[in-house]
């Protein structure tokens, strides 16, 4: 499974017509919500925000007043045929006065989700996300064995807690090597990691 390496922007210009996509790392449907929110009131002023997303099981995606299936739906495809998860790919259009027709938006479209996803995938991988808690003076080594690892959030208080997400096949080893070091090791839930 795939997902893409970097949040990106692209804008490619079809007669007259501003296509402005963008693709996004999402792990669940609630980031994708948020995110299309941000977008929405960003550009309140173009003539259409259409996306499409695939979050595990979770397919959706939208046309936004362009005709039924022209935007939306070239959007999933391009989605699903580069066999991508926790992909959100939004494209917002500035019509240019110039009509397309039904296959020219669908190829716009179509083509605008390809600019963010092409050279821009990664392997996704099944992972965790973990807390884990340590006293100060134990920072230095635990930031050593987490060098390679995504640290999502840092909270310094009596205790330093750091929320990690770590690939399954590193779990053990990861714990093993922190055991010395820390107070206590919880994993939160499993999640997707973008390798």
């Amino acid at each position: 499974m795939y997902t893409v390496k970097e949040n990106i922007e692209k804008t490619i210009i079809i007669n007259k017509s501003k296509f402005i996509s963008k693709a996004y790392f999402v792990t669940d449907i609630s980031e994708a919500n948020y995110i299309l929110n941000e977008i929405k009131n960003e550009y309140n002023d173009a003539t259409h925000v259409c996306f499409g997303y695939i979050i595990n099981n979770n397919i959706k995606y939208s046309d936004d007043g362009e005709p039924n299936n022209t935007a939306g739906l070239p959007l999933y495809n391009a989605i699903s045929k580069n066999n991508l998860n926790c992909v959100l790919v939004v494209v917002i259009r500035y019509f240019g006065g110039i009509k397309l027709g039904a296959g020219g938006l669908t190829r716009a479209y179509s083509n605008s989700a390809l600019e963010v996803i092409n050279n821009n995938i990664t392997e996704l991988i099944s992972g965790y996300s973990v807390k884990i808690a340590f006293d100060y003076n134990s920072i230095k080594n635990v930031e050593y064995i987490l060098k390679d690892v995504n640290i999502i959030s840092k909270d310094y208080n009596d205790t330093i807690t750091f929320i990690v997400e770590i690939p399954v096949d590193k779990l053990d080893i990861i714990k093993e090597k922190l055991s010395n070091y820390i107070k206590s090791f919880n994993t939160l839930n499993s999640i997707y990691i973008r390798k």
